[in-house]
């Protein structure tokens, strides 16, 4: 069962990624980063990140789960020349922590990424 630094390094060989953290959304603080940030700043991108997590989590009209439905499991963020995407780490005990990637928009593919990115949460997860 791979630890952090395995599942972070395993997200960096999805096609299009530039870089890749585990962030605890409550304080924005980095568990684990690998590949480069946006603007070179690891802790930067957490905290930003961290900031639309912390929005979108406190609003009552993405939240399901307390209506019999599926918790958050991914937040997207397109831009010009890149994509931001955001995968909650859903654990037994009140985890508030988010897998990130920052894709190149001309080499990654969206779907594949999401998928991929899914995938690994569930394996930090068994670890």
């Amino acid at each position: 069962m791979p630890g952090i630094d395995q599942v972070l390094s395993q997200a960096m060989g999805i096609p299009g990624v530039l870089g890749a953290g585990l962030i605890d959304w409550t304080s924005g603080l980095t568990l684990g980063t690998a590949g480069r940030a946006p603007h070179g700043d690891h802790d930067a991108a957490a905290a930003d990140t961290a900031d639309v997590v912390q929005a979108v989590a406190r609003n009552a009209t993405f939240d399901t789960s307390g209506a019999g439905g599926p918790a958050l499991e991914d937040l997207i963020i397109t831009a010009d020349n890149s994509y931001h995407l955001i995968r909650f780490v859903h654990t037994a005990f009140d985890s508030q922590t988010y897998l990130y990637l920052w894709l190149d928009r001309t080499q990654a593919n969206l779907a594949v990424a999401r998928l991929r990115l899914r995938d690994l949460a569930a394996e930090l997860v068994a670890s």
